[in-house]
């Protein structure tokens, strides 16, 4: 197919780059002012053009926008769309409205979202081979299309209902986003106690959680004090952070009790051990 790729950032650049190893070929891209530089380092030959000419000349448009720019983009490119040309997102809290506009310029609508985090195109080109990526389509025509795509993109495709992608992308959210800002936290209390190299201590410990996690299922993975219904020491945990990190209470709090939650829904907690912790947190909340 003939491709064009709007908003060149890191995804859509990676995006247009393995498309391109696939067979497709790259009709333009557009984006803001380091996309020419993206373009000139991993897209050698494709021109980087206007939004709106882009794709004039295209069969399948990808907008690699921002999440907010992106039903304005598809608005400002509608009378440039030719009927039948596919126009594709790669948001994942946005379902099909986002590309209502193309929609009524006779184009038609597609979502992908790679379940993967993507610093630089680097690591987009090395993290999208593999990783789990949601198809949205309004037909099964369009289902197809988007499998293929997965499929040259050296993913694993699996169909996510329009209507659930915001529930899917907080969960997605979770997954990463709350996992490095926790790490953060980690991290500032290890340097706070002492410890020397802070992220090369707590790696192995993250990496083995992970891996657990994948084998055997969040619930039998979790340890720590919650699950151990051990009260003594969550409240020598919140002792120390009244003194060094006060702020962290209430995140401490919330986690904990989450832990807790999991922990009796899988019957590793006994109650007795259970209503002690919860004592210990309610005086901290």
């Amino acid at each position: 197919m003939k491709v064009a790729v709007i908003g060149a950032g890191r995804l859509g650049t990676a995006v247009a780059v393995l498309l391109e190893r696939a067979g497709h070929r790259l009709v333009g891209v557009s984006g803001r002012d380091e996309t020419r530089g993206r373009a000139s380092s991993h897209l050698p030959g494709v021109p980087v053009l206007e939004p709106s000419a882009a794709a004039a000349a295209a069969e399948l448009i990808v907008i690699g926008t921002p999440d907010d720019a992106i039903e304005p983009t598809v608005a400002a490119l509608a009378t440039s769309l030719a009927p039948g040309t596919w126009v594709l997102h790669l948001s994942g809290s946005l379902g099909l409205d986002a590309l209502l506009a193309a929609r009524d310029a006779g184009a038609r609508r597609l979502a992908l979202h790679p379940l993967q985090t993507f610093p630089d195109v680097g690591a987009a080109l090395d993290g999208l081979p593999g990783c789990w990526i949601a198809v949205t389509a309004d037909d099964e025509e369009g289902a197809r299309l988007g499998e293929r795509l997965v499929a040259d993109l050296h993913g694993v495709a699996f169909p996510l209902a329009d209507e659930l992608r915001p529930l899917y992308h907080a969960g997605a959210v979770f997954a990463s986003n709350a996992l490095v800002t926790v790490s953060a936290i980690a991290e500032s209390l290890f340097s706070a106690a002492g410890v020397p190299d802070p992220r090369a201590a707590m790696a192995p410990l993250q990496r083995a959680s992970l891996a657990h996690v994948e084998a055997l299922g969040a619930a039998r993975a979790l340890t720590g004090p919650a699950v151990r219904g051990d009260a003594g020491t969550i409240r020598r945990n919140l002792d120390a952070l009244s003194r060094q990190g006060p702020d962290l209470i209430p995140v401490y709090v919330e986690l904990a009790r989450s832990a807790l939650h999991l922990a009796a829904r899988s019957g590793r907690v006994a109650p007795a051990a259970r209503a002690a912790v919860e004592d210990v947190l309610a005086e901290w909340s």
